[in-house]
């Protein structure tokens, strides 16, 4: 822009001294269709590394679940124990939603919109899950809340009963899960800015009522694709409600461990069905949480 309007006023009629600007040659486009050496074995080298990493074990996975008798794996899914677990996991999933949605928008609202000392820190921390093992999430939590925890004459005072119970499953999922929500909501907060917050402050909005109308819509994609992300995560836990949890039939297990407990015990038509359905249900979830975020993108 700068350079038109430059180029403008010294070729302008009104400027006698005015001197020749010469115009830049468009530099070339490079063509989107050549395919040359080194773009097709970079390319060649990311499908086979998700061939190998995601296409073979889902694969093998169906292939062994056919061959076990998709009756015998249908069966074994729609069992009494199975359905426990898996109505354990998706009460666990419905409390990890419900608990995410409100926490982080709270928490993207707080670390996009605020500034205060130890922001960086607490920004830091939200992901501290994902750089820590599920596993020792539940190691921590049981020195915590344990036979022996730190915590537990507290717990003990309260009447709560954390380690191998539901209320440490809820815990250790509500951990894992915590990072997913609060990251998608943050990243559309900081590319919106807060032109659309000002402008309805200017025009008398209270607050509560500028969030409802205008903050909340504006990521609703956002909260959708973390929501969405949390639900595959929460339903997927295996370590930290393995540690916390027990794994008690009837009592603490969900999917995943019943899983783990039918390939200990050999019950092979239990653990490929169960692992099949998790494995369906997730992609799925996947494909909706890209889906909104293209959407997003598109708006």
């Amino acid at each position: 822009m700068r350079e038109a309007t430059l180029s403008a006023v010294l070729t302008s009629p009104a400027n006698p001294d005015r001197l020749p600007v010469a115009e830049a040659a468009p530099a070339p486009v490079p063509s989107r269709s050549a395919w040359t050496a080194g773009r097709i074995a970079i390319v060649a080298a990311v499908l086979l590394y998700l061939l190998i990493v995601l296409v073979v074990p889902l694969s093998a996975l169906l292939i062994e679940t056919a061959r076990e008798g998709l009756g015998a794996a249908w069966q074994a899914v729609t069992s009494a124990e199975a359905l426990v677990a898996l109505r354990r996991s998706l009460v666990l999933t419905t409390i990890a939603v419900a608990v995410n949605a409100v926490v982080g928008v709270a928490g993207a609202l707080v670390l996009v919109r605020q500034r205060f000392l130890g922001r960086a820190v607490l920004d830091a921390i939200v992901d501290l899950s994902l750089a820590v093992s599920p596993v020792m999430i539940g190691l921590a939590f049981m020195l915590l809340v344990g036979r022996e925890g730190f915590a537990r004459p507290l717990v003990d005072v309260l009447g709560l009963r954390v380690a191998f119970a539901f209320s440490g499953l809820v815990l250790a999922t509500l951990f894992v899960t915590l990072p997913y929500t609060i990251r998608e909501v943050s990243h559309v907060l900081a590319e919106l800015g807060t032109e659309d917050e000002e402008a309805a402050a200017t025009l008398g909005a209270s607050r509560i009522r500028t969030f409802f109308r205008v903050t909340l819509p504006n990521v609703r994609r956002g909260l959708t694709v973390g929501l969405t992300l949390t639900a595959a995560r929460s339903l997927g836990e295996f370590g930290a409600v393995l540690v916390l949890g027990g794994a008690i039939a009837g009592r603490t297990d969900t999917a995943t461990t019943f899983i783990y407990t039918a390939i200990e015990e050999r019950h092979a038509a239990g653990a490929y069905g169960t692992a099949l359905l998790l494995a369906g249900i997730s992609v799925v979830l996947l494909i909706i949480a890209n889906l909104s975020r293209k959407r997003s993108d598109q708006s």
